[in-house]
């Protein structure tokens, strides 16, 4: 065995002697300690969570804009906010937050958290399904905002910032409809943004592959018969 070898076999039997003294310094149960803690915050996380799912789901039954929708939606931001508190990591609750928001009409805010939820590491508590819807919703609140641009903005930089929305829309839609390809919103919203790009065949693409989801769907039916009456 050569000199080279044996200094290599010596330093790891000193690093694992210095493994076994540090571990036994550590008080007893001391990293099942640890983990009962994370595991009891998690817990409480997702109760919270819970919470302000039921308050969302109430505040979407209520009148549109009513006082009590707001009112809920504001129980829902509460809640996740607490459950973001004791779990960061968890995606779910800062998409709560971002539905809730919505809800109240802050849209800017809203999509801050959803960008929160799509960044690492929160995105990686996702599955592929619940990471496109998330990316469809991110599109959509991003449409919504373009629509109504800040009256105090030139006619040319109010165009570029549209151009802007759709252009960051499409490229979350792209990754929706791969991720989560059975969601025939998606694929109809990704169709209108073509549309509103002059993108005739991506367009009347994204609405058929809309109509292989779901034949009866009526957006995707009238978004091709609004295309053929343009190139009629």
């Amino acid at each position: 065995m050569g000199t080279m070898e044996l200094v290599v076999q010596a330093g790891v039997v000193v690093l694992a002697l210095l493994l076994v003294a540090f571990m036994n310094r550590l008080p007893g149960r001391g990293l099942a300690s640890i983990l009962r803690s994370r595991s009891r915050t998690r817990v409480q996380a997702k109760r919270h969570f819970v919470q302000g799912a039921q308050h969302l789901a109430r505040a979407r039954a209520a009148p549109a804009h009513s006082s009590t929708a707001r009112s809920l939606a504001r129980d829902a931001i509460d809640e996740a906010d607490r459950a973001i508190a004791l779990d960061p990591r968890d995606a779910a609750s800062h998409i709560l937050k971002a539905l809730a928001l919505d809800i109240q009409g802050h849209r800017s805010a809203a999509l801050r958290s959803l960008d929160a939820a799509l960044l690492p590491p929160a995105v990686r508590s996702l599955s592929a399904q619940e990471k496109g819807d998330a990316f469809y919703k991110r599109a959509d609140l991003l449409l919504s905002s373009s629509s109504s641009p800040p009256p105090s903005s030139s006619s040319s930089s109010t165009q570029g910032i549209r151009r802007r929305k759709i252009d960051s829309a499409v490229s979350d839609l792209q990754e929706a409809v791969k991720l989560s390809p059975k969601n025939v919103r998606a694929f109809c919203l990704l169709g209108s943004c073509y549309e509103r790009k002059g993108m005739v065949d991506e367009a009347r693409q994204a609405f058929e592959d809309a109509l292989q989801v779901d034949p009866l769907f009526a957006e995707a039916k009238e978004g091709i018969e609004r295309l053929s009456e343009k190139a009629a």
